[in-house]
């Protein structure tokens, strides 16, 4: 199934290319049929037409995106609390989690400074030399200043119902962690509440399975739409600078990837064919959220035990996102490069330093990139409105980076597994290609309970 799926997801991208370039050029024809056959009416432009079609296509990725919310929550707090639960030590768990964060502190800073330095020596938006805009202009996205205090008291839930309500990552990680410890600490009159929460696992692992069936529709809708709306034209305009990204999202694979040859081996091979599914749907759905059961799923065939994974990966979604890392000194620098403005060394890596903190206090906040970078520049004296630059593109820069946050995610739990010591060995199934059956423990395909039924 899973070979199958990535073959209709790569259909459905080329498919969603065609529909919306297909869109976006006859646009005038379709407005003038459906003028002359009565569908819309005198005062409807082309543009509003089009922006009203791809709004209609965009209603189909919205509902996958929604089902994808409706399964992160309780797979997240189930997965977690039943690997605390067969942990059943808590000075394990305080290892592993020191050893989650300090990879991913790492990770940020090789992903902030890489792209310091290839914005600066690619200087894709020097020579645009546009005017500063006024002083009031606003880049129209939402924004609240970094506040250390905000930023801890957020971590911790007021409720745990109102933190999976929200989706708020970071909140449920804490809840399940206190719900796991003291499960453990109960012992054996908790048994039941293990296999439940055990139980629970396997049903939503079942769900994702389901969902993941309409992964392609949502697919060719999100490409569809964009394409549509934006045209290929936007790609050619901006050509230098989202090459430029793109040559260091290949780069940072490149270095993530190799790290986790260090520390793993050859075996960092099966991890990038496994995760090849999680990649192509967070590439092609230009959300990370998306892809996390299909991750989750990955790490188990590969090796890395459930207790670890569930607890690394979600805490990676708040703290490891290479991607958006790399995404924000490179799109501050080249705001300020297009506008004109000279920054020195050191107010550059003071930049630096103040992504690395403010990124770590916008888990769950939608185009949370966006909002770090317009938090940050007036403090560098760059035009908050510069972000208005990069808008139209952003989509597709999101692609790129939800795709990079999977890869980086997923090495960091292999690497911790290993450090642990509990990065289970190669089997003779595991040597086969992902869909292939393995020994490692997950719930049977979507499509076997469907011809059961």
């Amino acid at each position: 199934m899973a070979k199958r799926l990535t073959y209709y997801i790569l259909a459905a991208l080329v498919l969603g290319v065609f529909v919306g370039w297909a869109l976006n050029a006859n646009i005038d024809g379709l407005h003038g049929l459906f003028r002359q056959w009565g569908w819309i009416g005198e005062d409807k432009t082309a543009p509003a037409l089009l922006t009203q079609i791809a709004g209609y296509i965009a209603i189909v990725t919205a509902v996958f995106l929604n089902l994808i919310k409706m399964i992160i929550a309780p797979l997240v707090f189930a997965t977690l609390v039943a690997g605390i639960a067969h942990m059943g030590d808590a000075g394990a768990l305080g290892r592993i989690g020191f050893r989650a964060v300090g990879w991913f502190i790492c990770a940020s800073l090789i992903s902030l400074s890489l792209g310091l330095v290839l914005v600066n020596l690619l200087q894709p938006g020097v020579g645009l030399n546009l005017a500063l805009p006024p002083a009031s202009a606003s880049a129209g996205v939402e924004q609240s200043a970094f506040s250390l205090s905000n930023f801890i008291t957020h971590i911790f839930p007021k409720s745990g119902i109102d933190a999976m309500a929200n989706n708020e990552i970071l909140q449920i990680v804490i809840f399940s962690l206190f719900i796991g410890v003291a499960i453990t600490a109960v012992g054996e009159k908790a048994k039941p509440l293990v296999r439940a929460v055990d139980a629970l696992v396997d049903v939503m692992l079942q769900v994702t399975n389901y969902v993941m069936r309409f992964a392609p529709f949502a697919v060719f809708a999100a490409v569809a739409s964009v394409i549509s709306k934006e045209g290929l034209g936007i790609v050619v305009t901006f050509g230098r600078f989202i090459g430029s990204f793109y040559f260091g999202l290949i780069i940072l694979w490149a270095i993530l990837i190799g790290l986790g040859f260090l520390f793993i081996g050859r075996r960092t091979k099966l991890l990038v064919r496994y995760i090849r599914d999680p990649l192509l749907l967070a590439f092609s759905t230009a959300s990370s959220e998306a892809a996390y059961p299909r991750t989750l799923e990955a790490l188990d065939r590969f090796g890395v035990p459930r207790k670890i994974a569930s607890f690394v990966l979600p805490l990676g979604y708040s703290f490891n996102l290479d991607g958006s890392m790399l995404y924000m000194t490179f799109a501050s620098i080249f705001i300020a490069q297009a506008y004109g403005i000279e920054l020195t060394l050191g107010q550059e890596i003071a930049m630096l330093l103040m992504l690395m903190i403010t990124s770590k206090g916008i888990a769950g906040v939608p185009r949370a990139s966006l909002v770090v970078i317009v938090a940050i520049l007036p403090t560098f004296g760059i035009p908050e409105a510069g972000l208005l630059l990069i808008l139209g593109v952003d989509h597709f820069l999101d692609m790129g980076r939800s795709a990079t946050n999977v890869v980086g995610n997923a090495v960091a739990s292999a690497v911790v597994a290993r450090w642990e010591g509990q990065l289970e060995p190669l089997d003779p199934a595991e040597e086969e290609p992902p869909h292939a059956p393995s020994s490692h423990h997950h719930p049977p395909d979507a499509g076997d309970a469907f011809k059961n039924a």
